[in-house]
């Protein structure tokens, strides 16, 4: 019999003001854990992690041991910064146990992950434009920050970009190079990641550049470490790109738009993801309200888009895929929604489960397959 998976899913807690000068109510009461069947995709409610507060993007050990998600804040303890906070997992009933936080040094923690190493918490901080890197003791708890890099710089656009805007890390499958987009500065800046000191080296060629105005978001790379994908929030394209990992260098390949030609209306991109098999990528448009399709080139790396599926809500801002790549789940923010989607293995074409979760103000989902324990 097959395992279940658990699906967590972050939201906003309090009011948030974003980068576009929009103010977003806040609905959820923390982090949300749901028990997933890996066969039919159907998800129940299993427990309700309350009192975090706006815990907008989620990030998990290997092991699945420890959570550890920002809390998206402008101030903490008087001091213009965000928090981060550890939690311990039990992977039978979902709750998480409180075990610290630590502040990140800059405003708005919004994305973070655990190198492969399971020694270090890498973030972005989106408003003040920065990077931090936190050292993981023994007992899952964060210690103080190891690394903090402060961006500068503007771009084209003259309410979005006038400042940097750090908005995620991504680090490459050997662990040795750390790609930051800058939503601010149309640049993915790359740094030479020391596992040993937990310190972030400026790369020799420090930042790959986009179109002015087209506000990098995030980066993913193919299955294979060949391909990377970085998707542009402001001008919704996704640019593609061949990686040379021994020496950290990203190559132009191709720049492709996440709209239907005939769109009309304002839209800006969120999230990019190769579902496993490495066949397809997916990206989420708001506004349109949709996910670009594509199928992936496995020679060259090239997208070819395949079309577009609603996501049955509004404003998608992130969405998951189960480790087997047969379900894509999508967070519809404003909504208040998750729909579930079986990911055909053939054309890469989404249809919609019929199931819908009720989630308040939804902006970050993590799926995950817990290993077997040990009794």
């Amino acid at each position: 019999m097959t395992k279940d998976y658990l699906v967590f899913v972050g939201t906003y807690t309090d009011p948030i003001l974003f980068g576009t000068g929009k103010i977003l109510e806040g609905k959820g009461e923390g982090i949300y854990a749901y028990r997933m069947d890996p066969a039919a995709g159907d998800m129940e409610l299993i427990t309700t992690n309350s009192d975090i507060t706006n815990p907008s993007y989620l990030a998990f050990d290997s092991d699945c041991n420890y959570l550890y998600a920002v809390n998206e804040l402008k101030t903490y303890q008087g001091e213009s910064t965000g928090t981060v906070s550890a939690f311990a997992v039990d992977s039978k009933t979902g709750v998480l146990t409180f075990i610290n936080k630590k502040p990140t040094g800059g405003t708005d923690p919004c994305h973070l992950i655990v190198d492969k190493s399971n020694q270090y918490v890498l973030l972005a901080n989106f408003m003040s434009g920065s990077i931090c890197v936190l050292p993981i003791q023994a007992d899952g708890s964060l210690g103080d920050a190891s690394e903090f890099i402060q961006h500068h710089g503007s771009s084209i656009d003259p309410n979005r970009q006038q400042g940097p805007h750090a908005h995620a890390v991504t680090l490459d499958a050997p662990n040795q190079y750390a790609f930051v987009p800058d939503l601010g500065l149309d640049q993915t800046l790359v740094y030479r990641f020391d596992t040993d000191a937990g310190e972030l080296v400026p790369h020799s060629t420090p930042g790959v550049k986009v179109k002015p105005g087209a506000g990098p978001r995030h980066i993913v790379f193919h299955p294979n470490g060949r391909f990377a994908y970085l998707i542009n929030e402001l001008d919704s394209t996704i640019a593609v790109y061949q990686y040379e990992s021994g020496q950290g260098m990203l190559h132009d390949v191709q720049t492709i738009a996440t709209l239907p030609d005939n769109f009309q209306g304002q839209s800006t991109c969120a999230d990019v993801l190769v579902e496993p098999s490495g066949q397809f990528l997916y990206g989420s448009n708001r506004g349109h309200d949709s996910l670009a399709i594509y199928r992936i080139d496995q020679n060259s790396g090239r997208l070819d888009c395949l079309g577009h599926e609603s996501t049955r809500g509004k404003t998608p801002r992130n969405f998951a895929i189960d480790p087997a790549g047969n379900f894509l789940l999508a967070a519809n923010q404003d909504s208040d929604t998750i729909v579930t989607f079986r990911i055909d293995p053939q054309t890469g074409n989404l249809s919609p489960t019929g199931q819908v979760i009720d989630v308040p103000t939804p902006v970050c989902v993590k799926i995950i397959n817990p290993p077997a324990r040990q009794s």
